[in-house]
């Protein structure tokens, strides 16, 4: 579900090449170069949210996972949403160039914020895409915010404890630092060069799973936006608990793709750098997106 899990199922690119050190590197680039950007700030519940907008047309906010970046999470299909889109991609509390909180994270406080930042920004209803933990934030927010949701799209995300692989708990217990993907490090440490803060941003996110607790099945059927779940067939949430939330979840679509946590949307962990998938996966949100809300897919 965040990027620890990544490590122990051999997603990462530890031995990549100077060529991919590059490639990385102008994510963020890639990212601004969309047919309109703007950057800013807002006084969300506290504290300084940062959020960027791409593009021009129907809103869609972007949430990303844990321990990650607007850059690291999307920084590969920002450029494809963005031509028929208005993009709103945000960094929530203690990741990336937002400010740190000193109570604990949770995905309640992630939903309040990004809901509070789509008001102070003008915005009344919008469609979300959320990645890992950003896809259970994103839930939050359609259970919690129900009224600024139009459709919703949950990649790869988690309602309960059980759907996440044997032993993820376990690890969660003895992770370190060590364990974080170094794409994901060295993001950070790009906007915020402070080791201290990069621990802490850490052991934040850490301990938010290790405390996390299920959704409810009767929050879950709550959710009233039309919905896309979509997994790799080797996602840190097997095929077999995919099908179960699109059970639950009253009007739901479900795609399970060939790969793994984040292959699908060229996620910077993943080995699969130059794979064409996300040009497939964007033309199936644009799809979804665009259809009227009582047409099949």
């Amino acid at each position: 579900m965040i990027y620890f899990a990544l490590t122990v199922l051999c997603l990462t690119s530890c031995n990549s090449n100077n060529t991919e050190r590059a490639e990385e590197q102008n994510l963020t680039k890639s990212t601004v170069d969309s047919i309109k950007f703007k950057s800013d700030y807002s006084e969300v519940n506290g504290i300084k949210m940062y959020y960027e907008i791409h593009g021009t047309g129907v809103p869609l906010v972007l949430i990303h996972g844990g321990g990650s970046t607007i850059g690291t999470s999307f920084g590969r299909i920002i450029p494809l949403l963005s031509k028929k889109y208005s993009v709103i991609a945000v960094e929530l509390q203690n990741h990336g160039h937002s400010d740190f909180r000193e109570i604990p994270q949770t995905f309640e406080q992630d939903a309040d914020d990004v809901a509070a930042l789509m008001k102070n920004i003008g915005i009344t209803k919008a469609s979300f895409l959320g990645f890992s933990n950003g896809g259970t934030t994103a839930t939050q927010i359609a259970i919690r915010h129900p009224e600024v949701v139009d459709k919703l799209i949950l990649a790869s995300a988690a309602f309960k404890r059980d759907q996440l692989f044997p032993g993820f708990f376990d690890m969660m217990q003895k992770a370190s630092l060590d364990n974080m993907p170094r794409e994901l490090k060295e993001a950070f440490l790009k906007i915020n060069p402070d080791s201290a803060r990069l621990q802490a941003m850490f052991e934040k996110d850490r301990d938010r799973m290790i405390n996390f607790e299920d959704i409810s099945d009767e929050q879950i059927k709550s959710v009233k936006a039309l919905t896309l779940l979509i997994f790799g067939n080797a996602d840190v949430v097997s095929p077999e608990h995919a099908v179960e939330m699109y059970r639950l979840i009253p009007n739901a679509h479900l795609a399970i793709l060939p790969g793994g946590h984040g292959d699908y949307i060229g996620e910077i962990t993943t080995l699969s750098k130059t794979g064409k998938q996300k040009e497939f996966v964007v033309a199936m949100i644009e799809e979804f997106l665009d259809k009227p809300k009582d047409s099949e897919l």
